[in-house]
């Protein structure tokens, strides 16, 4: 029998029941999410029952209007023998950004986690060397955050009346 999305939403909810939530399929692509606590449990049940060996992706995006979980951690993983994909999130406070290391399960995840954490600030509890790997050390700020203007307000060559707008 082939492993559908409707598949796998149905062992996932009978497994993680009310744990698993936000269930929705866009371009084919089963998309859901979890408490953070609960991401190792969800990836190594997706492992080792549904077949779900690769991690192709994991990054962070940051929602600064979603009170208390304004930081998110997205996974895609991948099914080679099935030739299916999916994606979990799970979000996080900006006050608390900790969340379970993937890189015990998937080697890949080492990489993308020291990237997310020095992009984004997550703070992924039981990496091996968690500590930045392209910005410089020094830095005490995350860039990909949305915490600061995107131009200098201040600017006047970026009227709109130099661009005929105004």
């Amino acid at each position: 029998m082939a492993l559908t999305n409707e598949i796998i939403q149905a062992q996932l909810e009978a497994k993680f029941a009310d744990q698993v939530t936000a269930f929705s399929t866009a371009s084919d692509m089963l998309s859901f999410e979890s408490p953070a606590a609960m991401n190792l449990k969800v990836m190594q049940f997706l492992f080792d029952e549904l077949g779900f060996t690769f991690l192709s992706d994991l990054c962070g995006v940051h929602y600064p209007d979603n009170a208390g979980a304004e930081l998110v951690v997205v996974y895609h993983m991948h099914n080679f023998v099935e030739n299916i994909r999916l994606r979990y999130s799970i979000a996080v406070s900006i006050a608390q950004p900790d969340v379970f290391t993937a890189s015990k399960l998937f080697e890949a995840a080492n990489w993308m986690e020291r990237e997310t954490y020095d992009f984004f600030g997550i703070n992924f509890i039981g990496h091996p060397n968690l500590k930045r790997i392209l910005n410089v050390e020094e830095m005490d700020y995350f860039p990909m955050r949305k915490e600061f203007p995107l131009e200098d307000q201040t600017r006047i060559d970026k009227d709109d009346e130099m661009f005929g707008r105004g």
